[in-house]
């Protein structure tokens, strides 16, 4: 809905706030802070975010298997923050709340006080409690997103900002991780990372909402234990990235043939579904009738005579927003110079952190 939602406050394994875990819930309740602990906890510090949206449930699962197991993640040294992005939302088991929360972030929305979604309070807090000149200040964020899509483990960038597409390219460099870049599109705006110096999007799939799947967990990690070794490379000054990032960039998005009602006329067609980031050329079925009609993809205007590369093909949660599937362009971008400097940069802020200190 559009309109304003009471404040909601939600108890849970994430702290009082529900929205946090810090180190000393994380095993100092009952010890003394080393010395230096001040210094160590005032540091910038990496953002780790799961349910974002309230119904991808993998993500948060694992948030809480960190918590109370610390040695399962491999943080490579990093401060952490591990931080439920919508806590009201993963209660219930929704995607969200008054509006998803992942188009949240405008700065023009976050400004405006006369806006009290409870998705837009929660934006605002999670940036005053962890944005670069938060409470708390995180500098890079990692957004970990499940979808019913067939998207593989794969990350999302946000435009083009040199230090995403160095991480991007280090995690591509060791995982071979696809990746959807997102720009220029001003029907979807709004998202978490880009409100950070630096950030990207974990994505995992298919599973279904609500659903916990072992498989997705795992790719989960893998991506994000990834992630963490770039980060640490890069403070050291040790990483090195491929002299290629390849990625599909987002050029337009296809919704499902409707009636004037809104209710579909077809649906995906079966040669298509589950091929995210793969060719479709012109003539070749994209939906399908209920008699069983193929209808052939006919591009846009502005995309006649370029193959495309479907993404995000049949995400139920993109249903409502009029998006069957996104339509990208696979391009090869030499990695630049300028792309590890700026990492290096922000990664040398990160202070390292031993998780010793847990079990001192």
């Amino acid at each position: 809905g559009s309109g304003r939602c009471a404040p909601r406050r939600r108890m849970g394994p994430w702290g009082g706030n529900g929205i946090a875990l810090n180190l000393r819930q994380a095993g100092w309740q009952n010890q003394a802070l080393p010395h230096n602990a001040m210094t160590v906890l005032s540091a910038p510090k990496v953002l780790v975010v799961a349910g974002t949206h309230g119904n991808e449930r993998n993500a948060p699962w694992l948030l809480e298997h960190w918590r109370r197991v610390p040695e399962s993640l491999d943080r490579h040294g990093l401060e952490l923050v591990l931080a439920l992005g919508n806590p009201s939302a993963y209660a219930d088991n929704r995607r969200y709340i008054s509006r998803d929360l992942n188009r949240s972030f405008e700065p023009g929305l976050l400004a405006d006080g006369s806006c009290q979604q409870e998705e837009v309070r929660q934006a605002r807090q999670l940036l005053d409690r962890f944005g670069a000149q938060g409470q708390e200040p995180c500098s890079v964020a990692i957004d970990l997103h499940s979808t019913t899509s067939a998207m593989g483990n794969c990350l999302v960038v946000y435009g083009r900002r040199p230090a995403d597409l160095a991480l991007a390219a280090a995690i591509q460099a060791a995982l071979g991780l696809p990746i959807y870049l997102h720009e220029a599109d001003g029907a979807q705006t709004g998202f978490l990372v880009e409100r950070w110096p630096c950030g990207l999007v974990i994505e995992v799939g298919p599973v279904p909402q609500g659903v916990h799947q072992p498989q997705i967990c795992r790719q989960t990690q893998l991506a994000l234990e990834a992630t963490l070794q770039a980060l640490a490379q890069a403070a050291q000054g040790s990483l090195r990235l491929p002299q290629q990032l390849v990625v599909h960039a987002h050029l337009a998005s296809l919704d499902l043939p409707r009636q004037g009602d809104g209710s579909p006329l077809a649906c995906v067609h079966p040669d298509r579904q589950g091929r995210n980031w793969q060719p479709l050329r012109p003539g070749e079925p994209i939906f399908v009738d209920p008699s069983g009609c193929p209808q052939p993809y006919q591009p846009p205007a502005h995309l006649q005579g370029q193959t495309v590369w479907p993404v995000f093909i049949n995400e139920a949660a993109y249903g409502e927003k009029g998006i069957a599937l996104s339509l990208t362009r696979r391009e090869s971008l030499p990695v630049e110079p300028q792309w590890l400097q700026a990492l290096e940069a922000l990664a040398l802020q990160l202070q390292p952190f031993s998780m010793k200190r847990l079990h001192n």
